[in-house]
């Protein structure tokens, strides 16, 4: 019998077994120095490509750890050892890993950075297999440096699900952070879940006042503009639009790309603009944005007045993603001729259908920008004048900014357009022009959204190297303008969120935005989440955002006009879908659309005297060009069909005739005008336009209602043959269509026509 004490050890042998596995069988792992013992700092090794950081890499004092990541194409290796050598005396630090990547612990890499500022530090990563450690398999190396320049700022930025399409459908997933590169978390999402779209944002100079672009009040113009601090709210009051900017002119405005000026006194914007903007399949660049017309207006937020900029107001020219210098004294903007598509449908909407965009989607058609640089003279504006080394040079340039000690500009070019090009690279340029150079840090594939910490040291900028969502990364920009490789903020990124928009905010990073509540969302705002949703096709949620404005609003007219029609239309709740119309209609009985809805709705439901009321107002109410929610065509063929079941066929003759012009070639409205002509006994139009419609769309002859018409008129003529023909055919159809106790008096014609011809002959 074992005794307590030999019952203890066993327990204890088997639970180290348990937990530890096989370890008697496991080959332990070889200490550095056998490793190091066959290493030659300057032999090449080869076999092992290191992905991150790159050679030469300048890291920020204050950055935490990164990841060193590598491939290695000797299957052999299955242990790395990661060896810096130093340029002081102190000796190697090395470093085992399992995986082809190593992160340094917190205390290891302050170590690292401490021991490699402002000189180099060598980085070698050496492959072997454990079971014979003297041998090395594969190797790189590369110099690392860490800066005596701070970032010294926090940086906000918005993250944006993809693809666009989605973001747009549902803006409450889109959320804003903003941190310091020190924490060794991922920033605080400081502000979120907005039933509406917050896009370009802008800090002044100092860091006191916040602009961002926000969908309120069914505005697509809105513009915030509040003061800074940890705790931050949005009020309505401080909300302006720039819709109000020459309103009387009746366009609509989005204020894209707009840009608050150093001292905060000033907002410049473009303004009665219209932009390709349509969503792609592509997940990592899913949509096409760029600007087609559109001048620069400046809001003073003393005068709280709106005027245009003189100078960048030429309506021949888009004037767009403008960038003022840190004095405030000069605007650098994105310029080109104004362009009107070939395929653009009526009316003054500024989004554009993919459809209409087919010439830069689909044809390869191109459209550049040059980069003009023009006074701001406090908002009287002067000559715009090109940027040397950022205009005419076959490319299109955008997306200017300012160091903040006014000594360079930092911009994109690009074979063409403006935002999300794969191809989008930075370069650099003395302030008032000259001989641009490519940053050093560009990575394969897209850079954009870049700004300049307050010290003018560091770049913060965003790229799809690494991934479809865009992440961000820093580069120091030395004295004579040079940049280092790209660093990577690897924990400013979600896995499933794109970060675009960075901005420093020139605030200590201990004082950066901790919170931003809103609280300006009201029942416009959730109609406005509604449109979006509808345009996106998504019905269910457009009627829940509309539901919700009725909730907060029961007398919000536009969620009782979208409501009804989305119930009507796509699920076919007739009671529920005509009670929101009316109510639209008590609230505003002026509303061309609503009383388009009604009237369809109407004639659908068999009330063609109703549907004659509304249909006949609305078409008084609407203007030519009214938009895409609006179909000429319908109006007149609804009505006219409407009109001709109630008898009023001559009126019912105008508006077919009308309808057969906007769409002489669609079958309906030609074959309801022959009915029309036939209630009127105008055989030969009659049969013009029976045989149109016949020809157009066979299947569309399938009413015996016509044919008997048509019986009766050839008799009436003494054509008693062809009315004989024609009354058989609308037997035969009545029967086919379930309309057998019809075929009976048409038959007891026939026995007349046939009488009638034998008595004839």
């Amino acid at each position: 019998m074992r005794t307590s004490f030999q019952r203890l050890v066993v327990r204890a042998t088997a639970l180290t077994i348990a937990v530890a596995g096989p370890v008697a069988f496991c080959r332990p792992d070889p200490q550095p120095e056998n490793i190091l013992a066959s290493y030659q700092d300057e032999t090449q090794y080869g076999g092992l490509t290191i992905s991150y950081p790159q050679n030469e890499t300048l890291f920020p004092p204050e950055i935490v750890p990164p990841t060193f990541r590598w491939q290695d194409a000797n299957a052999g290796s299955d242990i790395w050892l990661v060896t810096i050598k130093f340029r002081d005396d102190k000796g190697r630090m090395n470093f085992l890993t399992h995986a082809p990547e190593w992160t340094p612990s917190a205390a290891d890499w302050d170590a690292i950075k401490k021991r490699s500022r402002e000189q180099e530090a060598q980085v070698a990563i050496l492959g072997v297999n454990r079971s014979a450690p003297a041998k090395i398999l594969s190797g790189n190396r590369l110099t690392i440096q860490t800066s005596k320049d701070e970032v010294g700022a926090p940086i906000f930025y918005r993250e944006v699900n993809l693809p666009f399409s989605e973001a747009v459908k549902d803006p409450t997933k889109i959320r804003w952070r903003c941190g310091a590169i020190s924490s060794p978390q991922q920033p605080p999402v400081i502000l979120e879940k907005l039933p509406v779209c917050g896009n370009c944002h802008s800090f002044s100079a100092d860091a006191k006042t916040l602009a961002m672009d926000v969908d309120y009040a069914n505005s697509k113009g809105s513009y915030i503009i509040v003061p800074t601090a940890q705790e931050m709210t949005l009020a309505t009051s401080d909300i302006i639009t720039w819709d109000n900017y020459k309103r009387e002119d009746k366009e609509q405005t989005f204020g894209l790309l707009s840009q608050i000026s150093p001292d905060g006194n000033s907002v410049v914007s473009t303004v009665k603009d219209r932009s390709v903007f349509v969503p792609k399949p592509d997940l990592a660049f899913s949509q096409l944005f760029f600007p087609l017309k559109g001048i620069l207006c400046v809001y003073n937020r003393t005068t709280k007045t709106f005027q245009a900029l003189p100078g960048a107001d030429d309506p021949q020219f888009v004037q767009s993603n403008p960038s003022w210098s840190p004095d405030g004294k000069y605007i650098v903007f994105a310029r080109t001729k104004a362009y009107k598509l070939q395929r653009l449908r009526g009316g003054n909407q500024i989004l554009l259908s993919p459809e209409e965009c087919d010439e830069f989607l689909k044809e390869g058609k191109t459209f550049l920008y040059d980069l003009y640089r023009i006074p701001f003279n406090g908002g009287e504006g002067g000559k715009p004048e090109p940027l040397a080394g950022a205009s005419n040079n076959g490319m299109s340039n955008f997306f200017a900014r300012y160091s903040p000690d006014g000594k360079w500009i930092v911009f994109c070019k690009a074979k063409s357009f403006m935002l999300l090009q794969p191809d989008s690279e930075l370069y650099i340029m003395p302030a008032q022009g000259g001989t641009p150079t490519r940053l050093r840090c560009n990575t394969t594939r897209m850079n954009s959204w870049h700004s300049w910490s307050p010290n003018s040291k560091w770049l913060v900028f965003s790229s799809k190297a690494y991934s479809p969502y865009t992440q961000l990364f820093l580069t120091h920009i030395d004295e004579q303008g040079r940049s280092t490789p790209p660093v990577l903020l690897s924990n400013f990124t979600a896995p499933d969120r794109a970060a675009n928009i960075p901005e420093f905010v020139n605030l200590p990073p201990a004082g950066a935005i901790k919170t931003i509540h809103e609280n300006f969302l009201d029942d416009n705002s959730y109609v406005r989440a509604a449109d979006a949703f509808y345009r996106a096709g998504d019905v269910d949620n457009a009627i829940r955002e509309y539901e919700h404005a009725l909730k907060l609003n029961p007398n919000n007219f536009r969620a009782h006009q979208r409501l009804g029609f989305l119930l009507y239309n796509a699920k076919q709740l007739s009671k529920e879908g005509i009670f929101h119309l009316l109510q639209a209609l008590t609230l505003d009985p002026s509303d061309p659309l609503t009383r388009y809805d009604l009237g369809l709705a109407m004639a659908h439901e068999g009330q063609y005297d109703a549907a004659i009321i509304h249909l006949s107002a609305a078409l008084q109410m609407i203007p030519e060009g009214f938009g895409r929610d609006y179909s000429p065509y319908e109006m007149r063929y609804n009505l006219g069909g409407a009109l001709l079941m109630t008898g009023k066929t001559e009126e019912a003759l105008v508006h077919l005739t009308e309808a057969v012009r906007l769409e002489p070639n669609k079958a309906e409205p030609h074959y309801v005008l022959a009915l029309a002509l036939a209630r009127q006994g105008k055989i030969e139009e009659t049969v013009e336009q029976y045989a149109k419609a016949v020809s157009l769309q066979p299947e569309v002859d399938q009413s015996f209602v016509l044919h008997n018409l048509m019986g009766i008129n050839y008799a009436k003529a003494g054509r008693f043959g062809e009315a004989i023909q024609s009354a058989e055919k609308a037997i035969k159809l009545a029967r086919a269509t379930g309309h057998a106790a019809e075929a009976q008096p048409i038959q007891q014609r026939i026995e007349f026509y046939k009488q009638n011809l034998n008595r004839k002959k």
